[in-house]
């Protein structure tokens, strides 16, 4: 498969976009990013990069960081997480509070806002130094040490995050949070403003590429059965409520952030990262849906 090509052939295609959409200004730190920047890269199982553009630009990951602590949150709790959050479409907005209220206090899925900071809370919980001992986990699976919070967007994040606080007291009020809320919400925003290149996140996402091997890493061991489920869930609940689109016309399972960027993998085959942070009304980047959309066109290869 001549990727590189197909790379070049995509940002050809999308240029037309490059001005649809706008960043997520209602985070006052990333309504600073230059909202034209654009990368995407593909890491294959058998060791290959493939890039263009700004795939070295490192950017907050923001919502993507929930695929990370959902697999450990999952390697440590197995089945019994499910107890505390659904693996269910939202079919509604990543922060909506009035959903949380008719589900009495358990989220829909773990990607949804109030799914993440449950996730959150479990992991402070479980692990001895939350902080530390998630941050060596991405920086593990993405094989890369020099992986960093951005302590200014965690703060930006917690400055005007008056729904996600919302949200983490009614978790509280349905006996859903365990810890204290404002140590749990400065947990949820560390995840969150982790920053990563595109070559970073797609090296990160190749354990879920592969659909035989246990990864293990400092008592996180997932089994191909859990990356079988997490792959699930990316697919039927990883763009909010735009899934189903983004379902229909990428056909990969994947994870996206309001930062911009995906990250996704075609089973057995590779993962693939994209970022461009003008997003649509749903939240979602408007060139990373649509370079996505023409790499399984072009190449054919989709789970579908």
């Amino acid at each position: 498969m001549q990727y590189q090509k197909i790379l070049a052939d995509i940002a050809a295609e999308i240029e037309p976009l490059r001005n649809v959409g706008r960043q997520a200004d209602y985070i006052p730190a990333l309504a600073q990013v230059d909202p034209d920047r654009f990368g995407i890269c593909i890491a294959t199982a058998d060791g290959e990069f493939y890039g263009l553009g700004d795939i070295d630009e490192c950017f907050s990951i923001q919502s993507v960081s929930k695929v990370f602590s959902l697999s450990m949150a999952l390697s440590i709790m197995g089945e019994n997480l499910w107890e505390r959050v659904g693996k269910e479409p939202s079919g509604a907005a990543f922060n909506s509070l009035i959903q949380l209220e008719l589900d009495h206090g358990i989220p829909r899925n773990p990607f949804i806002n109030a799914g993440a900071i449950v996730v959150a809370d479990i992991l402070m919980s479980q692990l001895e130094n939350p902080e530390t001992d998630f941050l060596a986990f991405v920086r593990h699976i993405a094989g890369d040490s020099s992986i960093i919070y951005n302590r200014t967007v965690a703060a930006s994040e917690r400055e005007k995050g008056y729904i996600n606080a919302a949200i983490a007291n009614m978790l509280k009020y349905y006996g859903n949070l365990r810890n204290d809320i404002e140590d749990v919400l400065r947990f949820y925003f560390l995840q969150c403003s982790v920053e990563m290149s595109c070559r970073q996140l797609a090296r990160a996402f190749l354990p879920f590429a592969d659909r035989r091997s246990t990864f293990s890493f400092d008592g996180v061991n997932l089994t191909p059965s859990q990356v079988k489920r997490i792959n699930a869930v990316m697919q039927t609940c990883g763009f909010y409520n735009d899934a189903g689109e983004y379902s229909y016309l990428v056909g990969l399972p994947g994870k996206s952030g309001v930062g911009g960027g995906i990250g996704a993998v075609y089973p057995g085959r590779y993962a693939v990262a994209t970022w461009s942070p003008r997003l649509n009304e749903k939240g979602n980047s408007v060139m990373g849906m649509k370079a996505l959309e023409l790499l399984t066109t072009y190449t054919r290869e989709s789970i579908f």
